[in-house]
Order: structure tokens, then C-alpha cells, then sequence
């Protein structure tokens, strides 16, 4: 695949963003969305050596949308210049929790895995539970040596340990957090080699994998919220 096509795209539309440009342009839209697909596709033959649960999916279904909802945004440009894609064993669906990319040009690129998202209250108590029940799997996982050097574990969190919780539990910190995600960031020069990349993101995405197995045993029997 062409990786430089996608981020030659990426960036003639951060600078040209609008309809017209956009859709003068489709064809490149297009070839670009196929070559990021064809990433992805080889992305799920390695990913899936080590997490099997993944293969059976269909790069076309673990996309998102470069369109932007701006109703309530001050930012209107049309457009988000970046491609996206989660891989999990139900695909894009933000749970089970699996391996996050996004491909943005101006080193904005980046790896990640875990719960992104903090607007589900039910995943938030979920996991928060388990943690206070699996701690010390919890601290085994964070402080392995592999994952130091690549991960800090990051997300949205309150200023004190919510209540019904200990205060001086060993993992308070974390019973903070609303959303526990990690992120590995992509320089642009990264992806210049297509198949250097897809080496190194396997590698990271491996080391994440014994965290995101912690949060998909919390989050057995997790429902997501009917619109």
C-alpha cells in the first residue's frame, strides 16, 4: 500500500478544506481511502498472530467518517484531514476495547488502545470495580517493563475519588479515571515506509494487549446504550 498517497492527501485537504475541494477531488479521496484500507487489511494478518479475535473483520467496517458534525463546534471547516480506524473483535464499536490508528499529517499520528470513551457510566463503574478487585494484575500489567517504555496510561479523570470507592486504596489514582486509553505517538517520516510501520505498530500493538484484555474482563456482559 502507498502510505505517502494517504498523507499527500491528508494534507492538500487540511489546506483546501472545503466542499468544493473536496469534491473536485474525489478521486483521490477514494484511492487514498483504499490505500488506508489496505493498511488496515494488513494490519488485522499481523494483529491477528497474537489476537485472533480480530481477523474476521472487514477493513470497510472499522473506519470513520472524515466528515465532521460542526453543530457544535466554533471550528466549521467540513472536514477532519486524518483517517481513523478501531479494530476489535466487534469492530468499531468502542467496546470490547481494542487498537485505535489514526493517520494525520503534522506528527499528529498515533497508536492507541483502551477505553477512549467516558460518556458510558455503566463501562466507567464496571472497570472501576475491577480494579479494586484485580489490583494487583492492574499494577503487574502497568509496570511491566515493555509496557513502561512505550505507555503511560491516560484518560479523563475527577479531581477525587468518586464516592463509594476507597480513598486510600492502592489504585485511587486510577479510580479517578472516567476512561483509561493509551497512546503512542506516529512522526509523519513513520509512515513513509508502509511496511516498516505495519512492523512497528504489530510490535506496539502486542505490547498493549495484555491491557486491553484487563478492560475487556471488566467490561464482560458491558451493553452499549440503544439510541
Amino acid at each position: 500500500m502507498n502510505t505517502q498517497f494517504i498523507m499527500d492527501y491528508l494534507l492538500a485537504l487540511d489546506m483546501n478544506n472545503n466542499r468544493e475541494w473536496y469534491h473536485a477531488n474525489k478521486a483521490e479521496y477514494k484511492k487514498a481511502n483504499m490505500e488506508f484500507e489496505g493498511l488496515l487489511q494488513d494490519l488485522i494478518i499481523e494483529i491477528g498472530k497474537f489476537d485472533s479475535s480480530i481477523l474476521h473483520n472487514n477493513p470497510k467496517d472499522l473506519t470513520f467518517k472524515i466528515v465532521r458534525d460542526t453543530r457544535f463546534s466554533h471550528d466549521k471547516s467540513p472536514y477532519n484531514p486524518a483517517f481513523r480506524a478501531h479494530i476489535s473483535s466487534k469492530g468499531k464499536l468502542p467496546v470490547p476495547v481494542g487498537y485505535y490508528l489514526m493517520i494525520k499529517p503534522g506528527n499528529q499520528s498515533f497508536l492507541g488502545g483502551g477505553l477512549f470513551a467516558d460518556m458510558f457510566k455503566d463501562a466507567t463503574t464496571m472497570i472501576r470495580d475491577y480494579i479494586v478487585q484485580n489490583g494487583e494484575e492492574w499494577e503487574k500489567i502497568i509496570h511491566e517493563t515493555g509496557f513502561k517504555k512505550y505507555f503511560t496510561v491516560k484518560g479523563t479523570a475527577l479531581k477525587n475519588v468518586p464516592g463509594g470507592y476507597e480513598k486510600e486504596h492502592p489504585q485511587a489514582e486510577y479510580l479517578k479515571f472516567k476512561s483509561w486509553y493509551l497512546e503512542y505517538p506516529i512522526k509523519d517520516e513513520e509512515l513513509n515506509n508502509a511496511e516498516a510501520f505495519i512492523a512497528k505498530a504489530t510490535e506496539i500493538f502486542r505490547i498493549m494487549k495484555p491491557f486491553n484484555d484487563y478492560l475487556n474482563k471488566a467490561l464482560v456482559g458491558f451493553q452499549m446504550p440503544t439510541r
